[in-house]
């Protein structure tokens, strides 16, 4: 039962790319940052701060797939939310067991699975059987998260969303609890000057010729 684990820092292209992947290889799929996402929607939604961890511990602990769904889990403040929360260590604790179980056994009949995140390849499915890590530069990541919000109706400077990224990826890299690197055994696809197609082509080729697939 093959695990893909594709990690990376936030508009890298990893999500796009990961669905595409699960689609075209029919294997389950997971955005594990739409737990943490969930996580710091519930917390906002009772007006209450992502930075108080014993509050954000006791939403991980409770959290359903149903949550996975909340209309606002894409909006910027949730985004940066969910930062603050997946640097607390009892809410990693609280959705390891979440991330684990759906590579194990994955739903609908699937027979493998495909989970995004930060830390797939080191420390939730460190023996995945392909590990990959999508990286871009920062301008075009936060050009990326820009033009995505602008598609979305919502407002955005490009250089605020510049300034927010850099900040998100200090606090994923730095913080003490699985921090935002590469596996050693990762292949890392910059996708700075590819677009979507372009990169599924690379990553759809190299699982082919890892797998079978």
């Amino acid at each position: 039962m093959p695990v893909i684990a594709i990690d990376g820092p936030v508009a890298s292209g990893k999500g796009t790319l990961a669905r595409r992947l699960a689609e075209s290889l029919d294997l389950a799929y997971l955005d594990t940052g739409s737990l943490y996402r969930a996580v710091a929607s519930c917390i906002l939604e009772r007006g209450s701060d992502p930075d108080d961890s014993i509050l954000a511990a006791k939403v991980a602990d409770t959290l359903t797939a149903e949550d996975l769904d909340r209309g606002d889990i894409r909006d910027e403040k949730v985004g940066q939310g969910a930062s603050i929360v997946a640097a607390n260590q009892e809410v990693r604790k609280a959705l390891l067991e979440f991330q684990r179980n759906f590579a194990k056994t994955p739903p609908d009949g699937h027979l493998g699975a495909i989970l995004d995140g930060r830390d797939i390849g080191t420390v939730v499915c460190p023996d995945a059987e392909i590990k990959l890590f999508i990286s871009a530069t920062p301008e075009v990541r936060a050009l990326r998260r820009h033009k995505e919000l602008l598609g979305r109706g919502e407002e955005s400077i490009y250089a605020r969303v510049l300034a927010d990224l850099r900040e998100r990826d200090q606090r994923d890299r730095n913080r003490d609890t699985a921090p935002l690197r590469a596996a050693d055994d990762a292949v890392i696809l910059d996708t700075s000057d590819m677009d979507a197609d372009r990169a599924f082509k690379v990553a759809r080729q190299l699982i082919k010729e890892r797998l079978s697939l």
